[in-house]
This record gives C-alpha cells, structure tokens and sequence, in this order.
C-alpha cells in the first residue's frame, strides 16, 4: 500500500497536502481507493461551498458502494477537479496525484488538527 510520507491523513481514509498557510488538497488514499473497488463516479463539491471539518462533501460511487469524503478540515472549496467527472477511474490510478478531489481554504483559525503521520496511518491500516 502507498503511503507517502509527506502528507497527513484521516481516519476515514482522507489525506491532506498542507499548500499554504491557508489551504489544504484532498483526496482519498490508496486503502481507500482499494476498498472501494472499481470507482465508477465521483461527486465533487461545489467551488464556494463552506464545508464543516468532519462533515461530507463529496461522495465516491464504486462497483461495490458509495462512500462520503469527508472535509478536513473547516472552510470553503475554492478548487475542484473536475477531471474526475469524466474519469473517475483515476482514483484507482493515482490516488495521491491527479486523483486529488478538492482544495479548500481553511477557515480563520482552523488548523488541520489530530491527523495521522504516515507511519500512524500504515499502523492504523495494516493493524
């Protein structure tokens, strides 16, 4: 299983890439995207949608269900890929590059707090 070192990553499967001060990538990670199955569609949040840290915001259909992505952290949705509306497939392919789903900027004051390192995230997932 993939797991780069460089990002943090959520109990429900999420990882975040910290851009700036103020804005984090998403997407979902390699046990995620391996778990599902085959993605058949992805729904991506709406650019300007205010999002809650732990709240859904998008959603991934695979041949074997539909899962919630769920946000980070607390913002608003300032990018989306929409590459993955036409592709979704490349959440199989690429978790970790051009499979990211969203960028947000984070609320004033909201911090990406109580993520997982990469070797907390292989325990949690390989445990």
């Amino acid at each position: 299983m993939n797991v780069p070192e460089e990002l943090l990553y959520s109990t429900d499967h999420e990882w975040l890439k910290v851009e700036d001060a103020n804005r984090v990538r998403v997407g979902i990670t390699d046990y995620a995207q391996d778990a599902l199955g085959d993605v058949v569609f992805v729904e991506l949040p709406e650019i300007g949608a205010t999002v809650e840290a732990g709240g859904p915001m998008s959603e991934v259909e695979s041949t074997k269900s539909v899962s919630d992505v769920f946000a980070p952290v607390a913002g608003t949705v300032v990018e989306c890929n929409t590459e993955l509306v036409d592709t979704p497939e490349k959440l199989n392919e690429d978790p970790y590059g051009e499979a990211w789903i969203c960028v947000i900027e984070m609320a004033e004051g909201a911090t990406p707090e109580g993520f997982l390192d990469a070797a907390a995230y292989r325990d949690l997932t390989e445990g």
